[in-house]
């Protein structure tokens, strides 16, 4: 047998007999684990991470193999990466807010929120509801994290809110005669039910995960109503139908009780902020299994600020003086009722990265701090429809781990103090 040839085989041959060696892993020794699902904390756990995902979670402090990577977290208390249902990326709120519009390219905005992303996954939000922009800036962010171009947490997006002429969520309010006049064309501004189908299926052609429509007026918009209902019973239905045929789900902007009621009747799967939820009201969403996203960080700013001359135009200050105590109360009547809650903080108007106080509020409405932790884990991921792949600290599920510095069942606000960031395997953040 030619000389070269039979070398050749020797080295296929011995090549072949090589074993397979098995990539290494990540280990994760916890001092106490909060896994999302289960009332009671364990203690020593050790959680192998291969591939982006939860390999396998064991009792006590395992060694590992050689190759493996061991991290240790013996001190802290590991859960699974947080989720915030409402978030604005886009922007943050400041005196500047309302005149920035003119001066700030869609570049500039795009550049800026990955500032922004990467607070809120530094500080343990691994995945967010995006419910707000202006159309372009959350599907180029969430872009740019899926490639790995930029840090920042998973992002699902609703695009630009659905509103109606002059309602919360048209650009054009408070604007100078020509700009807001009737006939302009608005992206996303909707009048009639045949209208509000066309917006949601142009929300599915650009890629939105879900929709976002404002049913009652807002606190920071320049118009006199923070509560008053904006869209039709029709246009409603038409909306949630539609999105509902096309996979997608109906998140809603409510103060007022009316609106807020209309949008649950029709059918809607959450209702953001619900400042001035009734009773009646949330029986109706128990019915229907309606979520509650109580965003109580937005109140609390926002009263805060109303308090320093000049942060608010008047028209803004006169409504947001008011809603902190008032939401505040609200959810703690909501809560006692047995509401299904979702975590969500409305970032963008408090500063991101300091999403973690919307625990505090919670559970100084009445809720345990196992509570508050689950429904920014297991309940959040419900809402998104995702719970098959995280939400929980399980096996088989994607690898977004936290670590606080402290024990969140005993002081909540250790929530705060995140040591630890691992989203789908990748370390961001470590002791």
């Amino acid at each position: 047998m030619n000389r070269r040839l039979l070398a050749t085989l020797t080295f296929v041959v011995a090549f072949l007999l090589v074993p397979v060696l098995a990539p290494a892993a990540t280990i994760i020794h916890a001092g106490r684990m909060i896994d999302g699902r289960a009332a009671e904390v364990r203690t020593e756990v050790t959680l192998f991470v291969e591939g982006g995902k939860i390999a396998r979670i064991e009792s006590g402090y395992a060694a590992g193999g050689p190759d493996d990577s061991v991290i240790d977290l013996k001190d802290a208390t590991v859960l699974p990466g947080l989720m915030d249902m409402h978030t604005h990326l886009i922007g943050q709120h400041s005196k500047e807010a309302y005149t920035e519009k003119f001066f700030m390219e869609e570049s500039d905005y795009a550049l800026r929120s990955t500032i922004y992303a990467r607070a809120t996954l530094l500080a343990g939000f691994t995945t967010v509801r995006e419910l707000g922009d202006n159309n372009v800036n959350s599907y180029a962010l969430r872009r740019a994290i899926n490639a790995g171009w930029v840090p920042g947490p998973r992002i699902f997006t609703s695009g630009a809110a659905l509103a109606t002429t002059g309602g919360h969520g048209d650009p054009t309010n408070g604007l100078k005669g020509e700009f807001k006049r009737d006939g302009t064309v608005v992206e996303g501004v909707v009048n009639g039910a045949d209208e509000a189908r066309k917006a949601v299926r142009q929300r599915y052609k650009d890629g939105a995960d879900l929709i976002k429509l404002t049913a009652t007026g807002g606190i920071l918009s320049l118009a006199s109503s923070g509560q008053n209902a904006q869209f039709t019973d029709e246009e409603l239905a038409a909306i949630v139908e539609t999105a509902h045929d096309y996979g997608m789900t109906v998140a809603v902007h409510a103060h007022g009780a009316e609106g807020m009621q209309r949008a649950v009747l029709a059918g809607v799967d959450s209702i953001e902020h619900g400042t001035f939820m009734t009773e009646e009201i949330m029986h109706q969403m128990q019915e229907r299994g309606t979520y509650w996203v109580p965003t109580l960080m937005a109140g609390d700013f926002v009263t805060r600020m109303s308090q320093e001359p000049g942060y608010f135009p008047d028209v803004v200050r006169e409504k947001a003086a008011r809603m902190g105590p008032v939401a505040q109360e609200v959810f703690a009547r909501g809560h006692a009722a047995g509401m299904k809650i979702a975590f969500g903080t409305d970032s963008g108007v408090s500063p991101h990265g300091e999403n973690a106080r919307e625990f505090e509020l919670m559970v100084a409405g009445g809720m345990t701090p196992m509570a508050a932790i689950q429904a920014a884990t297991l309940t959040a991921s419900q809402l998104l429809r995702i719970e098959d792949r995280l939400g929980t600290l399980e096996p088989g599920k994607l690898a977004d781990v936290i670590a606080v510095d402290g024990d969140p069942l005993a002081d909540i606000s250790v929530m705060r103090k995140v040591t630890f960031v691992m989203k789908e395997g990748q370390v961001f953040k470590r002791p």
